[in-house]
């Protein structure tokens, strides 16, 4: 019997990405079959977590994937199950603290550099091509650091 192919989450998210979905729903969904959830589930439940959610420059969307990410996979489903929310919450402290201390920030006005939370913003950032040189590589490190703590 042959293995499935493992196709690597960074890789897909960025491929993903480039396809034309959110950095939230390519994180997302990098994660989302592997771990039970339908693919489509995972890109309509993360479709407003583009732009710093909703193009308002706040927190970046592949930083939320991610945390969507950690949740899928270690989230408390039980209320009684405080050990799975307190593991969640780690992980997703160290997610932050990695993210973070690679890149300096979390949120996508200043890993821009530019507001896109202003239509001034947005057009700056496309005139500039910042969501195709930088925002994979949010994608991509979000996808990884996410896989290196799960």
């Amino acid at each position: 019997m042959e293995r499935p192919i493992e196709i690597d989450p960074a890789a897909l998210a960025v491929t993903l990405f480039d396809q034309g979905f959110t950095c939230g729903q390519a994180v997302l969904a990098a994660f989302a079959e592997r771990h039970g959830l339908d693919r489509d589930v995972a890109l309509r439940v993360a479709c407003a977590y583009g732009g710093g959610i909703a193009r308002t420059g706040r927190t970046c969307g592949a930083v939320n994937g991610a945390l969507m990410a950690i949740g899928l996979v270690h989230g408390r489903a039980r209320v009684e199950d405080e050990a799975a929310r307190e593991k969640t919450y780690a992980l997703a402290l160290a997610f932050l603290e990695r993210f973070r201390r690679e890149h300096g920030s979390d949120q996508c006005r200043d890993l821009l550099g530019v507001d896109i939370g202003t239509p001034e913003g947005r057009e700056a950032a496309a005139k500039e091509g910042l969501f195709r040189t930088r925002c994979p590589v949010f994608v991509r490190a979000a996808a990884r650091i996410v896989s290196s703590l799960s």
